[in-house]
């Protein structure tokens, strides 16, 4: 095993959502604990099974303290891009997508996030499917959230 890369008080970032494996109490398994991209303090660190580092992170915003591997961790200082979605969000396409010039989902229809595409020249992007079996990737700006209320525009 080897040294720690962060210390008590190092502030670092989740780089993956972290759910409830079962050993936070008060939360059903699989309940979102800390999303991706959040800040928090290195409380403490530890092992498990002798061969795992382990940090506990406290995240002020949420108020929670979790668990974290290393590898779920980045310094907060390093460059980060936020994202709008994440891995099994629900998104609407606010705008018809088309595949060679035909319409293939038309505005308005949901799909779920399958995968965040961050580091692309020209931004976020994202897998997103669709149904039947339809998965296309699709810019940011062509998606919203399913439960956001709908634009209201004056005039024609």
């Amino acid at each position: 095993m080897s040294l720690p890369l962060f210390e008590y008080g190092d502030e670092v970032r989740v780089v993956r959502n972290v759910r409830n494996d079962g050993t936070y109490p008060g939360m059903d398994t699989g309940t979102l604990l800390i999303r991706r991209g959040a800040v928090g303090c290195v409380y403490d660190v530890g092992t498990y099974l002798q061969d795992q580092l382990i940090y506990r992170v406290h995240f002020l915003e949420s108020g929670r303290t979790v668990g974290c591997r290393e590898e779920e961790l980045i310094a907060a200082a390093e460059p980060w891009v936020p994202s709008l979605f994440e891995f099994r969000d629900n998104v609407v396409a606010t705008r018809s997508l088309a595949l060679r010039g035909e319409v293939v989902v038309e505005m308005g229809r949901q799909g779920s996030v399958m995968k965040v595409l961050r580091d692309l020249p020209q931004g976020v992007q994202y897998h997103v499917h669709f149904g039947d079996g339809l998965v296309l990737q699709v810019p940011e700006q062509s998606l919203g959230a399913v439960d956001a209320p709908a634009e209201v525009t004056d005039g024609p």
